[in-house]
């Protein structure tokens, strides 16, 4: 049972054509349908708030093509949730009902899908978001790496321990994470995964603002060196950074690893962290993103999506151009 776990993410990205689909941004979709996320809490206020519309963008993902959906948890702590005036068991009660939400919006959109015999859809998986703990932070730290000299290794493992354990008591198939800007934290993520035993596959995102090194400066050589040595970590990538870094990353990280490459980059906005709004850059277009995600695909990237500020229009776009060339 447990290496057929671990195979689930290496069977999609085959089954798949060589090239799975993760889900695109969230609170960009959420804001869509009127939820209101101007909360430290961000997407995750909508676990208290609006879970059915959680569900509904997941739905959304879903028919537009993800093969993967990505839980709201990114940005959902027991620390945050206690700034809420909720207790412990509630909070760790949001974190498990991100988890529920995907599956049961995968599991009714399959039940529905596989019907039909002219069905183009498969089975996705759900990756429980871990978010960085600079997203905690709320603060743009995860666009910067720098948490300051009294966050060492052992805080970051105790920061990120029991919401990883909740969430892997929930029933994911994936642990995701996400928007890592250093390398301590990528050396706590996976002394986690070590020291928990986890039996599912995980992956593990940095992000990037000058498209060579992760946010606090370090190299991407450095940062992966401890995630390399490990067998759990399957795969590795970038999310949250604009989309013509890609290429030149999925090149650099085709030479540092031999772990499957994952790319969901934002829409090329620029997030201001401390202003907490969205600067404007020469974006692409959600036409741009068929076609470059065929080129990534042709790289080396194995699982392809969107992060902030793209939509279930910009995923059926990938995931139509990659079904086309596959």
């Amino acid at each position: 049972m447990k290496s057929e776990k671990k195979a689930l993410l290496q069977d999609l990205i085959e089954n798949a054509g060589g090239c799975a689909v993760t889900d695109g941004g969230f609170a960009t979709q959420l804001e869509t349908h009127g939820a209101s996320i101007t909360d430290p809490l961000w997407s995750a206020i909508c676990l208290i708030k609006d879970p059915h519309l959680i569900k509904k963008v997941h739905l959304e993902y879903l028919e537009a093509g993800a093969n993967i959906l990505v839980t709201s948890s990114y940005q959902a702590t027991i620390p945050g949730f206690l700034s809420k005036g909720l207790s412990i068991e509630e909070g760790e009660l949001l974190l498990q009902r991100s988890v529920k939400l995907a599956v049961e919006a995968r599991d009714s959109f399959w039940n529905l899908a596989k019907r039909n015999p002219r069905n183009k859809y498969r089975r996705a998986l759900v990756a429980a978001s871990i978010g960085s703990y600079g997203a905690y932070l709320a603060d743009g730290s995860e666009y910067r790496g720098l948490y300051g000299p009294n966050v060492n290794l052992e805080k970051l493992k105790d920061f990120h321990r029991r919401r990883l354990q909740v969430l892997i008591e929930a029933g994911p198939d994936l642990i995701a994470f996400e928007t890592i800007p250093n390398k301590i934290e990528a050396q706590a993520c996976v002394e986690l995964l070590e020291e928990e035993n986890v039996q599912i596959p995980s992956w593990i995102c940095f992000t990037s603002v000058d498209g060579d090194n992760a946010p606090s400066g370090e190299s991407f050589e450095d940062c992966l060196e401890v995630i390399n040595k490990s067998n759990k970590v399957d795969a590795v990538g970038i999310n949250c950074a604009p989309p013509h870094f890609m290429e030149s990353l999925i090149c650099k990280f085709k030479q540092l690893t031999k772990k499957a490459i994952i790319v969901y980059p934002n829409s090329g906005e620029v997030w201001d962290g401390r202003a907490k709004k969205w600067l404007p850059s020469k974006c692409f277009h959600d036409e741009d993103f068929g076609f470059h995600a065929t080129k990534w695909r042709d790289l080396g990237a194995k699982i392809i999506g969107g992060c902030c500020r793209t939509t279930p229009s910009t995923i059926q776009i990938i995931s139509n151009a990659l079904r086309e060339k596959s």
